[in-house]
């Protein structure tokens, strides 16, 4: 089968649906490429990386008389009329929000897969755009506003006087929002976020910002988006989100609700409240913006001099890198519905990663897909019945441990007591043993477990000077039974240094 990427038609549209990396894979899965020339111009894509990686370099006709047609936007109603009937056409298309596009692609009688309505379920992350996209936007979203900021973001302490740290304030802890965290946090900032998900203060806590609370009933999300806020949470946090933007320097939005508008959660009020030179970035102005004065795809300044950023092209203003995951998450979706590797698409309407993207099949519309449980949060479960309530074991105490140990080691004395001198010996160093592990082992924290057992298993070579002494014994059992045991306690030894070494190196710096 034959794919084509077109240039994008959008205005302003920067990123291209294949790289020459990506198409290299794409012919590897036995299908036939064809570029628009001049399609990744402006990510750095010269037509003859497409020619180097096996594709081909056609006019806009080929491209859109393709089989599969794989672009970055939604086609446009000329685009669709260009589409051959039953050809298979990828892209982003926000279909909830878009059904006059929906019906246009049904009308057609082509198959039309939505890459933006990816489950979002761990087996289908390799093929997420919108985390892609999402990643590099958070990034550039602090990078526009450093600039717009024109002051640095670390604190210094020097001669000529003190300069405090920029404070950063992040609504919303997504993909973006964590991209957003760690490049103002590496930058220096002091990051602030807030997100009504509870569970994800741990993961802003771990990109190195401060997770803000509020006081109001939450639910765990179980889709991995945040749900539209109740009257109440909506009254709890407008008093939280003003007080936060006046304090910060630089905020930036990217609260997003799937298939509905933004929604407005810095007011004009809060703005004009703000200090001259502040910065808001609102990543959500392509669906209206969280922001009440943001003017989607424009600059803005207030008459108090607050600088709002209503870009919604934040991913393609770092287009190369863009345009490869993009393309890579083409090329696992491609994968996927390629399993005889023979260039021959086959979807599968029984799994559940395809049926969530898939909008219309060959013209049926099959918008929207059923809910699919996902990963964001573990499904509730029913407790099991028991006929009777077993009698729960009181775990040991401390004393009770030594006690065990006492007991233990009191058994092997009394056996050392009725053995043959030799084995005396043996059962004395074995005793030794047991009780110096107990406690040398047993009082470290379980966090130093894994370390601190490389090292253990290593010194416990030891063994390997036992076995050198038993080589030479006259009986060739044991001698044969001492040599496995040097092969195997010298690898022991080995073994452990070198992932104790390799362990260490993760802390030290190149």
């Amino acid at each position: 089968m034959l794919i084509g990427i077109p240039k994008e038609s959008a205005p302003g549209q920067t990123l291209v649906a294949a790289t020459g990396a990506t198409t290299a894979k794409l012919v590897r899965l036995g299908y036939d490429v064809v570029v628009e020339s001049g399609a990744g111009g402006y990510a750095d894509q010269a037509d003859a990386a497409y020619l180097e990686a096996g594709g081909r370099v056609g006019t806009a006709e080929e491209v859109w008389a393709a089989d599969v047609v794989v672009k970055i936007d939604a086609p446009t109603e000329d685009e669709i009329a260009r589409l051959r009937e039953g050809a298979t056409v990828v892209a982003m298309m926000a279909p909830a929000r878009s059904p006059e596009l929906v019906e246009s692609l049904g009308a057609r009688g082509v198959t039309a897969l939505a890459l933006d309505a990816v489950p979002r379920i761990s087996r289908a992350q390799s093929m997420d755009v919108l985390s892609s996209m999402a990643n590099v936007g958070g990034y550039r979203a602090v990078v526009e506003a450093a600039h717009e900021f024109g002051r640095m973001f670390t604190g210094q302490v020097t001669a000529a006087g003190k300069v405090p740290p920029a404070r950063v304030f992040v609504v919303g802890a997504g993909v973006a929002g964590l991209a957003a965290i760690g490049a103002a946090g590496s930058m220096g900032a002091i990051v602030r976020a807030f997100d009504v998900r509870p569970e994800v203060a741990e993961q802003v806590a771990s990109m190195g910002g401060d997770f803000v609370t509020v006081e109001m009933e939450t639910e765990v999300s179980s889709d991995g988006y945040a749900k539209e806020m109740t009257a109440e949470q909506e009254l709890a946090t407008a008093v939280m989100y003003a007080e936060e933007a006046t304090a910060a320097d630089i905020v930036i939005t990217t609260a997003l609700i799937p298939g509905r508008p933004a929604p407005t959660l810095i007011t004009a009020e809060t703005v004009a409240a703000m200090r001259p030179g502040s910065v808001i970035v609102d990543m959500a102005a392509a669906t209206g913006g969280n922001c009440e004065l943001t003017v989607p795809g424009q600059r803005t300044v207030t008459e108090n001099g607050v600088i709002i950023l209503g870009y919604t092209d934040l991913p393609g203003r770092l287009a190369a890198q863009t345009s490869q995951l993009y393309g890579t998450n083409v090329v696992n979706l491609m994968t996927l519905l390629t399993p005889g590797k023979d260039g021959q698409l086959t979807l599968d309407l029984e799994d559940v990663v395809q049926r969530g993207l898939t909008v219309t099949r060959s013209g049926e519309v099959l918008w929207p897909p059923p809910p699919v449980q996902v990963s964001a949060a573990p499904a509730p479960t029913a407790p099991a019945a028991v006929a009777a309530p077993a009698e729960k074991r009181p775990a040991l105490t401390e004393s009770g441990k030594v006690t065990v140990v006492s007991v233990a080691a009191a058994a092997l004395f009394a056996l050392i007591a009725l053995s043959p001198p030799q084995l005396q010996g043996n059962l004395t160093v074995f005793a030794l043993a047991v009780v110096i592990g107990f406690y040398v082992i047993g009082h470290v924290h379980h966090a130093l477990h894994t370390p601190l057992m490389s090292v253990t298993n290593a010194i416990s070579g030891i063994i390997v000077v036992g076995a050198i002494l038993q080589i030479g014994d006259p009986n060739r059992l044991i001698s044969a039974l001492a040599f496995v045991a040097v092969l195997v306690a010298s690898i022991n030894i080995f073994g452990g240094f070198a992932v104790t070494r390799r362990m260490l190196g993760m802390f030290s710096r190149s």
